[in-house]
């Protein structure tokens, strides 16, 4: 009888549990906001396909420590741009600031209301040395053919820069006024950290005191068929993104001769490998929280079967898809703060003991760690008074999180629902750096999002061989940046 009885109360818990699941999943319904799909934007494809290709001609390559470096580059583009874009010039106060990053003001009528802010960057990313031949149209010949802008830039990120021009050239042209002030903001040394640029256009605007509702840099993008179980094209828009830090470790030792070691353990690099292998080994904890929450949370009412059920039911079943997540290294990113040894100094002769070894570790801040803890962490578990540590410049905390019941959020869900009709917006969390995080002291809000689309087979272009982008979703941003100005600025 007592086992009966407990089967029965273990039944009856079971089938309570298997509701509590269905009528939560059934009461997750879709979060998706509902509008009307725009009629298509007119706009002049072939023309803004060159437009874009006459901007990846010139090889904008910047360097952290030479300012001057591709110079010519950055303002033979500046001259292309002023051709191009001559209504746009004529309406719009233009800056270079740091001498190659360049600031439009389109005045508004209303001084009152805070201006928005969009940005992208003038300067790319090298081409990999030895990998030229594997190009089919040369990197910078900025080539128009079977439907694509091809070169490098051409998605990151010439063509967000030449999307926001076109939209508002067009306006211009519309006779369209802005209520609210619009910034545009180009940084020329973005790929390098953005100080020359972005961090100075910053500076100026606050010794202005102006302070912006929103900005919108370049981010996450339109997917379709990444995320395992949803085929339905899905935009994330970055509400935070992680922080930067690499920790360098020093140890000292005894240099000698190869053939007389000291005691098992106790050389630089027998040392330096063990502290490694201990830090790398003491991941920092994950879990789904914070902004990957919100986006499965979001995402969760559109997935097909079991997987609707588990993101619907974090609560129960959280622990589950965190070690899926975790097996794949973009998904385990969302996830927690990073730790990655990415350089190892040691030795110059092969029959010489060192007299010191050095390593670095890079991490990326999860939105509520800080560079204070990971460091703390690092000393942790290393645990040998011998070791030195410092953080290398450049080091950055996670940005703060934008809320997505903001009205500049909303804007931006609204116009790509519009702009890009059955498209699911989610928010989600951007894992590389941007330029906006040197705004953070001057906004309210930062978003980080490109209109881009992207399905698998395009990720490996972005930084890499055979960068491009289609010249019908290149009419695609230029719609959105028009539909996103037109209605958040009147």
């Amino acid at each position: 009888m007592p086992m009966r009885r407990a089967l029965k109360v273990l039944g009856l818990a079971m089938l309570a549990l298997i509701l509590a699941v269905a009528v939560n999943t059934w009461r997750q319904g879709s979060r998706q906001l509902q509008v009307a799909p725009l009629p298509p934007l007119a706009v002049d494809e072939a023309g803004l396909a060159e437009r874009l290709a006459g901007a990846v001609r010139a090889r904008t390559i910047a360097a952290a420590d030479d300012a001057r470096l591709n110079a010519d580059q950055f303002q033979r583009l500046h001259a292309h741009l002023q051709q191009a874009y001559p209504r746009l010039h004529a309406a719009l106060k233009r800056e270079t600031v740091g001498e190659l990053s360049l600031l439009y003001t389109w005045p508004g009528s209303d001084p009152a209301a805070k201006p928005m802010l969009l940005m992208a960057h003038q300067d790319v990313v090298p081409i990999a040395p030895g990998t030229e031949k594997d190009w089919a149209q040369p990197p910078f010949d900025g080539a128009v053919k079977d439907g694509f802008v091809w070169g490098r830039g051409a998605w990151d990120d010439k063509g967000n820069l030449v999307a926001q021009l076109e939209a508002i050239e067009m306006l211009v042209a519309g006779g369209f006024k802005p209520r609210r002030t619009v910034y545009l903001a180009f940084g020329a040394d973005e790929e390098v950290g953005g100080l020359r640029g972005a961090k100075a256009i910053a500076a100026l605007l606050q010794q202005r005191g102006v302070r912006l509702d929103f900005v919108l840099d370049e981010g996450l993008l339109i997917t379709e068929g990444v995320m395992p179980g949803l085929a339905t094209p899905a935009a994330l828009v970055g509400i935070a993104e992680k922080g930067y830090l690499s920790v360098v470790l020093k140890v000292p030792a005894t240099p000698g001769h190869s053939s007389m070691p000291p005691p098992k353990g106790t050389s630089a690099i027998a040392m330096m490998a063990a502290a490694i292998k201990r830090v790398d080994d003491a991941q920092l904890p994950g879990g789904i929280r914070g902004v990957a929450r919100e986006m499965f949370e979001t995402l969760a009412p559109e997935m097909p079967g079991l997987q609707r059920v588990a993101l619907s039911n974090l609560w129960l079943f959280g622990p589950l898809v965190a070690r899926q997540l975790e097996q794949g290294a973009s998904t385990q990113a969302m996830l927690r703060t990073t730790t990655a040894p990415t350089v190892f100094n040691a030795g110059n002769k092969d029959n010489v003991l060192p007299g010191s070894a050095e390593a670095t570790v890079n991490f990326r801040l999860l939105p509520g760690d800080s560079q204070a803890a990971v460091l703390d962490h690092v000393r942790r578990q290393v645990g040998n008074d011998r070791f030195e540590l410092y953080s290398l410049p450049g080091a950055s905390e996670a940005s703060r999180v934008s809320p997505t019941a903001a009205e500049p959020y909303r804007r931006i869900e609204r116009t790509v629902r519009e702009v890009f009709p059955g498209t699911l917006v989610a928010p989600g969390l951007m894992i590389g750096a941007t330029d906006s995080r040197h705004f953070e002291g001057i906004a309210d809000h930062i978003y980080r999002f490109s209109p881009v689309r992207a399905r698998p087979e395009d990720l490996p272009r972005f930084h890499g061989t055979n960068e491009r982008i289609s010249t019908a979703n290149l009419a695609e941003l230029t719609r959105f940046y028009h539909r996103l100005v037109g209605e958040a600025a009147k």
